[in-house]
């Protein structure tokens, strides 16, 4: 990882913060919907220079200096993001702000690509289909959404990003390179930690302007063990993994492998952190706000739900990734998952740091649960290793 790239991922640390204000200012599930289309899209702009950084050192003069442009633009869109879907206030129209600045960073790292791999001819061949599916058809959808409020840009832009998933997916693994898997795993692991930053930062956002309290230092503390809890499940179960796995393969198994398991679903875990944040900002401010709540008062509507979807989005994502990486089932994270999508009833009716301390709680637990079964897994795995390695020199004996 190259102090580039670090610099070059502060500017999505202020992205992914925009991305929960836009929630927050309208916390309703068309907004929070239009949220994720929005992180989505910012989520590839990242992803674009991920890919290109690991094949092209991103400290070199050229590709330095497009790092710089692309910060400047996302700069510019993360500017826009928290209104994208609210009515014009006068100034530059926002949505054609953002959809221009996106795909100019999708053009960039399209030429990039290109002129850093003069002579692969293989890779060419990707970056053109790339264009034509993947990057003009979106755009284009993008650019219309522009011209609409409400619901039906939501749903061109939606498209988009269907549109924009797909072609990716459609070109397949080969042309792409993975040149240091480890390399980019580590990039990966970090937007992670910076996700689970902004749930720590939305914590501080919501308590901003309030006395310190006891209840406030209790509910920062069940925040921070929650944040702590998804941190060890990432880098402690199943990121090690995902990694070995990368590194293991070759070819376009190591690209396919690379494009699945990162570039789509690590998505969801930086959107389940999202989505949990908002809610734990939520928590912070009521416990804060005695004037207007009291610490009876539960979290309501689409704040409820995120606060444990966001967590249930979060481990699904985990367990589709454990499942890529080892083929096995991971029965615990998929069960958490899926109980955490279901809970948004449950915490209109307790309250919110009641809810927030036993989510932490729970995810703990998933931690620990998990934990001994991937051992068991291993174990497993060992035992049929030896099995194997007794029954050849027997084999070989008997001969």
């Amino acid at each position: 990882m190259t102090a580039a790239e670090l610099f070059f991922d502060l500017v999505f640390v202020y992205a992914i913060t925009q991305v929960t204000a836009l929630m927050a200012a309208s916390p309703t599930p068309t907004r929070v919907v239009g949220a994720m289309v929005v992180l989505a899209l910012l989520w590839w702009c990242w992803c674009c220079f991920a890919w290109l950084g690991n094949v092209v050192r991103a400290d070199s003069g050229a590709l330095f200096g497009v790092l710089v442009t692309v910060m400047a633009v996302v700069f510019v869109v993360s500017l826009a993001v928290p209104e994208l879907f609210a009515e014009e206030t006068g100034g530059l129209p926002l949505p054609l702000v953002f959809v221009v600045s996106y795909g100019l960073v999708r053009v960039l790292h399209l030429v990039s690509y290109r002129i850093a791999t003069p002579g692969d001819t293989a890779l060419h061949r990707t970056l053109r289909r790339t264009a034509l599916l993947s990057v003009v058809p979106p755009l284009a959808l993008l650019l219309a959404g522009c011209a609409y409020e409400g619901v039906p840009r939501l749903l061109l832009w939606l498209g988009a990003v269907v549109l924009d998933y797909g072609g990716i997916y459609v070109t397949g693994g080969s042309g792409w390179r993975i040149a240091s898997p480890g390399h980019f795993a580590e990039r990966h692991g970090l937007i992670v930690i910076i996700a689970l930053g902004e749930s720590i930062v939305a914590m501080g956002v919501g308590v901003a302007d309030f006395p310190l309290t006891v209840a406030v230092i209790g509910a920062c503390a069940a925040g921070l063990l929650l944040s702590a809890g998804l941190w060890a499940l990432y880098f402690r179960r199943f990121g090690e993994p995902a990694e070995h796995r990368l590194g293991a393969l070759d070819g376009d198994g190591r690209t396919r492998f690379a494009r699945d398991v990162y570039t789509f679903l690590h998505l969801p875990l930086v959107a389940g952190v999202v989505l949990c944040a908002l809610g734990m900002k939520k928590v912070l401010t009521q416990v804060a706000d005695t004037g207007h709540y009291g610490l009876a008062e539960p979290l309501h509507g689409t704040v409820a739900w995120s606060l444990t979807g966001g967590v249930g989005v979060f481990l699904l994502g985990a367990a589709a990734i454990r499942l890529r990486s080892s083929g096995r089932r991971p029965t615990a994270l998929l069960v958490g998952g899926a109980a955490g999508l279901a809970a948004g009833p449950l915490v209109q009716r307790v309250p919110a740091l009641v809810a927030l301390a036993l989510l932490a709680a729970a995810v703990l637990a998933l931690v620990f649960a998990h934990g001994r079964g991937a051992a068991d897994g291993q174990a497993d795995e060992a035992n049929e290793a030896d099995a194997v390695g007794g029954a050849e020199p027997a084999k070989a004996a008997g001969s």
